[in-house]
């Protein structure tokens, strides 16, 4: 009852290794998913982007989520490999009176227009 009233439960060495080796395995995940290797545009795997933080020394910090931390690492990683967020293809579909409007306000933000169709709406991807 001690420590429902006064505080906080005591997390054993091992676990809390086994937690941080969890976190830092799901930070090199994510980072995974999001990059790519800017030359050939391929993905990077989990096993490489582990050994690259190893490299640079990145330490988990355990209050901060795995996605703030991702973020962090790409940053790092940047200065030591040729690493960059991946591109997402998207695919927009505008209705017709609002099509011209939208699609000049979404063009500063879209690197390549792939395909754009105007029949009853207008298609972008």
């Amino acid at each position: 009852a001690q420590i429902l009233s006064k505080g906080e439960l005591q997390v054993s060495d091992k676990e809390r290794h086994t937690q941080l080796e969890q976190m830092f395995r799901d930070i090199a995940t994510i980072v995974a998913d999001k990059c790519v290797n800017p030359e050939t545009k391929r993905p990077y795997t989990v096993i490489l982007i582990e050994r690259a933080m190893k490299d640079i020394h990145y330490s988990v910090k355990p209050h901060k989520s795995t996605k703030q931390q991702a973020l962090e690492v790409i940053r790092q990683l940047k200065e030591t490999m040729a690493i960059e967020r991946a591109h997402m293809r998207l695919r927009f579909l505008l209705p017709a009176k609002e099509g011209k409007k939208l699609k000049e306000k979404l063009k500063p933000l879209i690197k390549v227009i792939e395909n754009e169709d105007f029949h009853e709406q207008l298609e972008m991807v």
